[in-house]
């Protein structure tokens, strides 16, 4: 090619570039959100069998789980975010060996935060789940799930990066068929793991730990399979391949990718505050809500679905110039995400008893739970809104406004529960709080997204 000759995306993002927005949308998020029913299904069902154990056991899953899902938002939607935007501006831009030097970096980069995460829990996760409340059975149970899930952190983290990178690229299928494949081996190893069979002995919480970590070990083996050089690496959209370390490359995902973990992380602090706000109204109500967040923990994956086609279709715009469709593709997905996301937070609220009935006949804890629905189902649109607007942000490489949103939301919610709980408040003053705080960083996200509208 003409030295002078300017880059072109190849087929692929040719098409992502020149498609009508929501069908383009829909092929990138469709495998992804496939993957994302799978996950919720077996997770709804781990939650079931792990109900079997008893209050305790799910009180400990409680106080472990949001920690988990700050590593998995950090490393998907976070750092992650990062590396999928990067990748999609590059590739948008036709710089098709810039895109596969930033896979080499992602993974010098998740295995650095992977081994931060198991030491860090590994030295602070006994202190940080007695401070939360966990006692006794409880925090023993805790401590059985947290040793499984986050002693393999590294392996959780290349299997995010990894896919983020290809989701990035617009290889959605690949991650896809990996993560199906899975999730059908989980539905039978988790009560497996969990209850024993024969000579396998029952391992309890543990054992839906160890469940977990198995099912990322066999996704990240595929992934390194199928991106080996001389399979079917030439014919993906990326290549595997050792790279000299570039700062600059570092910085390109690092400058969206760890402002994006910060909003996470702020996010995380956000559950984990309230979490032991609750903590200190006993043992039931921890359960409670517990069992009724785990909906919000349900309901960020799917959005995070459709966040990953945003990502790479406003990174791709925008590496391309093409910054009013960027624009147009940000605001018809926050659209979608508000409606679906207040759709199920006003029926939960109006029936709590369809999610409630399915893990517990305890009324004390019924009834924490159905309290959770009834004063924050409302605002669940708002966080939806905000939330894809964030993923929009990152395509835009543009983190300042999801930054406040989140410092604005962890303030008013943690903030307002720790004070109410400390004036000894009713449980749903709390719960206020939290919904308060969700519908503030709907509309900061909203605030910032519109500001950057094209001229």
């Amino acid at each position: 090619m003409n030295a002078s000759a300017k880059p072109t995306p190849d087929a692929r993002f040719a098409a992502i570039l020149s498609g009508p927005i929501l069908p383009t949308l829909a092929k990138l998020t469709a495998p992804v959100l496939l993957v994302i029913t799978a996950q919720l299904f077996v997770s709804i069902l781990e939650a079931y069998w792990v109900s079997r154990l008893g209050t305790q056991a799910v009180a400990g899953v409680a106080l472990v789980l949001p920690l988990f899902v700050l590593m998995g938002t950090m490393s998907n939607g976070g750092i992650g975010g990062g590396v999928a935007a990067a990748v999609a501006r590059a590739k948008g831009a036709g710089d098709h060996a810039r895109a596969d030097a930033l896979l080499w970096h992602a993974i010098v980069i998740a295995i650095g935060f992977g081994l931060l995460f198991t030491i860090a829990a590994e030295l602070a996760g006994p202190m940080l789940y007695a401070a939360l409340g966990g006692r006794g059975e409880t925090l023993q149970a805790a401590l059985d799930f947290s040793a499984w899930v986050f002693g393999g952190a590294t392996i959780v983290w290349l299997v995010n990066l990894i896919g983020a990178a290809l989701r990035g690229a617009g290889e959605v299928k690949l991650p896809a068929k990996i993560n199906l494949a899975g999730a059908a081996v989980l539905v039978p190893l988790s009560p497996l793991l969990i209850f024993g069979f024969g000579p396998l002995p029952a391992m309890g919480v543990a054992g839906a730990g160890l469940a977990t970590l198995i099912f990322y070990a066999g996704a990240l083996v595929a992934f390194l399979l199928w991106l080996r050089p001389g399979t079917h690496s030439h014919r993906g959209p990326l290549k595997l391949a050792r790279h000299p370390l570039d700062p600059a490359l570092f910085a390109a995902i690092m400058r969206v990718g760890l402002v994006s973990a910060v909003g996470t992380l702020l996010a995380s602090l956000t559950i984990v505050a309230i979490t032991g706000s609750v903590g200190q109204y006993g043992t039931a109500p921890l359960a409670g809500y517990g069992l009724a967040s785990r909906v919000d923990s349900l309901l960020v994956p799917l959005l995070f679905g459709l966040g990953t086609g945003v990502v790479t279709m406003v990174g791709a715009a925008s590496g391309a110039g093409q910054h009013a469709r960027a624009w147009r593709t940000a605001w018809l997905a926050a659209g979608l995400a508000f409606a679906g996301s207040m759709v199920i937070g006003l029926v939960l609220m109006a029936a709590p008893g369809l999610w409630m009935d399915w893990f517990t006949a305890d009324p004390a804890v019924h009834a924490a739970g159905s309290l959770w629905f009834h004063r924050v189902g409302p605002s669940y649109g708002f966080f939806g809104l905000g939330l894809m607007l964030y993923f929009a942000s990152q395509g835009f490489g543009r983190m300042r406004g999801p930054l406040l949103a989140g410092i604005v939301r962890l303030a008013v919610t943690a903030g307002g529960a720790a004070w109410l709980a400390s004036q000894a408040a009713a449980l749903d003053q709390l719960y206020l709080a939290a919904a308060a705080g969700s519908v503030m960083f709907g509309l900061i996200n909203m605030a910032a997204v519109w500001r950057a509208r094209p001229t």
